[in-house]
């Protein structure tokens, strides 16, 4: 085994914050990566737009960014958080945030023919007419073993006061997207996961969700409760049951775990160390270090022993997106900012891990 980082998009004074990023094959030679590319600053709701980048050597060096997806499109500042999958007629499916005031956002499921360097269709995935303050993570749309497609999404309590003031609640809960026709209609779940928890300042956040076998689901969130948090579902994502704590220990960040396509190994790559009473945090890694994987090649009961990605005490890591190669190897992007870098999120890597 070897890790290797191969790339690394790093602040500029034009682009001052690179992350979130995800992966899709397009043909037998070339892999695409999107990630969101902020120009107006380096907060979440700064400027942003997509940008796409090619690998013609399975993820070893990639092309120049140029930004593909704008906000301006749909009359905005900020789309975010992108996630990229095969549609069923060989399209590129590419799923993201769009954020259209304080307390309204929106998501969109973009479709193109030639790669990712147009979109010639969007359709909404969130309910038309249904205003609220939904989150997803990136590289999060999952498509199930029957064709369904699943979009895990936490939900906000969010809106406009009396005196015209956004408000947001950050105490999340998880729901999720469906469709069973290839992205053109969605629905919500029929069931909401709530914390099952008091005295938390922000809930179940930032969802994931893997399958295990036809129809039983896995679902995961972070927590400010020293672990992620787990439950299930029997029936392809409608139905719930109660969240639980998992045996991944991590602080309020995110977690992603991928199935290597045609095998029974599940990746979970995450921040293993919560942040306990007494343990010492560095400013520019906001808890997030070191980034970690593990496999299970049973479904999800057991788990090897982690391997550090990257552990540097001054950096943050968080927010990966998987992909697998031809050659036997995972490609693993997460944003790896440092003090030099005013934020953790301002910078992203690409690593490449022979398998």
């Amino acid at each position: 085994m070897s890790i290797k980082v191969t790339w690394t998009f790093a602040p500029t004074e034009a682009y001052p914050r690179h992350s979130e990023g995800a992966f899709e094959r397009v043909n037998d030679r070339e892999i695409v990566f999107f990630y969101c590319r902020f120009h107006g600053g380096r907060g979440d709701n700064a400027a942003c737009d997509l940008a796409r980048c090619v690998s013609r050597n399975e993820g070893e060096s990639w092309s120049e960014p140029e930004t593909v997806l704008n906000a301006s499109l749909f009359g905005t500042e900020n789309v975010m958080s992108v996630s990229l999958i095969r549609m069923l007629n060989g399209d590129l499916g590419c799923v993201y945030l769009v954020k259209q005031t304080p307390a309204y956002n929106r998501i969109f499921l973009s479709r193109s023919r030639d790669g990712g360097k147009t979109f010639y269709r969007h359709t909404e995935c969130t309910l038309p007419g249904r205003e609220a303050w939904y989150v997803i993570n990136n590289d999060r749309i999952e498509r199930l073993s029957g064709g369904r497609l699943l979009i895990p999404v936490t939900f906000h309590r969010g809106g406009f006061g009396r005196d015209a003031y956004s408000f947001f609640d950050a105490r999340g809960a998880a729901c999720f997207l469906i469709s069973d026709d290839d992205g053109e209609t969605w629905h919500e779940s029929a069931d909401m996961v709530y914390p099952p928890f008091t005295n938390t300042r922000w809930g179940l956040q930032e969802n994931g969700a893997v399958e295990l076998r036809p129809g039983v689901l896995m679902g995961y969130s972070r927590t400010d409760k020293y672990c992620q948090y787990e439950y299930f579902s029997f029936d392809g994502g409608e139905h719930w049951t109660p969240a639980q704590p998992s045996r991944f220990t991590s602080p309020c960040s995110p977690m992603r775990i991928k199935r290597r396509p045609g095998t029974s190994e599940l990746y979970a790559v995450w921040n293993p160390i919560p942040n306990y009473q007494g343990r010492v945090l560095t400013p520019s890694a906001n808890d997030r270090t070191p980034l970690v994987y593990a496999v299970s090649r049973d479904e999800g009961r057991s788990w090897s022993t982690p391997a550090v990605i990257e552990g540097q005490e001054d950096h943050g890591y968080c927010y990966p997106a998987l992909f697998f190669t031809k050659d036997n190897c995972l490609l693993v992007s997460y944003c790896a900012g440092g003090e030099e870098d005013g934020n953790i999120l301002s910078r992203t890597n690409i690593a490449r891990i022979t398998l």
